[in-house]
């Protein structure tokens, strides 16, 4: 909506999904270059996340891939490929981390008729152990390490240079080329 560079965000978050949403926007804005996004969007404009209330409440990293596909799907207009559920962790420059309880989650997924599910690369593992065979072979994993795998998989959009941005030492002053993140 219009407005003066506000994020809001309400519903049922804990302290650690505040960062993930946090960080899932500032990755957004230092590449809405990349992702097609006009960048002075952000300046001119408020966003408000709302997660609605579930039964307990959101307090996880796992959600920092559905937060950055979130913002994207909005900011872009491309709508989430139907029936893909995702988990996983970030970071600032773009990395997909590994999550727990992939059992739990995959397993959920499968119930509700979830088809394709995105996971961290670094939990393969747990699919290929943890996972009944039936429930392994009726879905089709993405195993990802990074924001631009989840994007292509996700939205169908190809990040034509997903580049993490580079931090500046004491003595560098700013290029122009050189990405500036805002962490407010």
């Amino acid at each position: 909506m219009k407005g003066k560079k506000n994020f809001t965000t309400t519903g049922q978050l804990g302290s650690v999904m505040q960062e993930s949403v946090k960080g899932a926007l500032t990755w957004v804005r230092a590449h809405a270059r990349e992702l097609g996004i006009d960048e002075d969007f952000f300046y001119k404009s408020d966003i408000h996340l709302h997660v609605p209330a579930g039964s307990i409440p959101k307090d996880g990293p796992s959600a920092g891939v559905t937060m950055v596909t979130t913002l994207v799907s909005l900011l872009t207009g491309r709508p989430v490929r139907p029936r893909v559920a995702m988990t996983g962790e970030i970071t600032l420059t773009g990395k997909v981390l590994p999550v727990g309880g992939i059992k739990e989650k995959v397993l959920a997924a499968h119930r509700v008729g979830i088809q394709e599910v995105i996971l961290p690369k670094e939990n393969e593992k747990n699919v290929r152990e943890d996972l009944p065979l039936e429930v392994s072979k009726a879905l089709r994993f993405h195993f990802v390490s990074s924001i631009a795998e989840v994007m292509k998989v996700a939205l169908s959009l190809e990040l034509k240079n997903p580049t993490a941005p580079r931090l500046l030492g004491s003595n560098e002053r700013l290029g122009s080329n050189d990405k500036v993140i805002s962490l407010n």
